[in-house]
């Protein structure tokens, strides 16, 4: 397990990266996901890709974070406060920049396919989708990002 967390969690925590453009909330969710996988491991560990599996934990874990923040920030203006956000930083920020214009079901299929170079079919297995819907939400987040200027993909491996 403990090889297998050194390996998977940095990748990880990138993924989420992108994915969320926020690195704290990615490295919350990464932990999450291990914690997650930890009483499963016997079971997980025998699977063809285990990192799939904690991958797939992690988006998921990740949407209901968001959905929980939706639903509070509507809450908020509701009664009329402002929640402070503070600015994206670091490394990457293009990149997450051009990725948080995305619609996050666009987004997970990007950095599944163009940053970890899955194939259409490994990123459909991952997340449990037809190869199409995987196609057209690659060919949607093309034409939505292509006006963008092109920008170099920090970390990518």
């Amino acid at each position: 397990m403990h090889e297998f967390y050194a390996a998977c969690y940095p990748r990880l925590v990138r993924v989420l990266t992108l994915v969320c453009g926020d690195q704290a909330e990615a490295e919350e969710v990464a932990q999450d996901a291990f914690v997650r996988l930890l009483p499963r491991w016997d079971k997980v560990s025998r699977y063809e890709d285990p990192e799939a599996w904690l991958r797939l934990v992690a988006f998921r874990l990740l949407s209901n974070r968001r959905r929980r923040a939706r639903n509070r920030l509507a809450a908020l203006c509701r009664t009329g406060a402002s929640p402070d956000v503070a600015p994206p930083t670091g490394e990457g920020i293009d990149v997450m920049r051009a990725l948080a214009t995305l619609p996050p079901e666009q987004r997970q299929v990007v950095v599944l396919h163009h940053l970890l170079d899955l194939p259409v079919e490994e990123v459909a297995r991952v997340l449990r989708l037809p190869a199409g819907t995987v196609k057209s939400r690659l060919g949607r987040a093309r034409q939505s990002l292509s006006p963008l200027p092109r920008i170099e993909v920090p970390g990518r491996g």
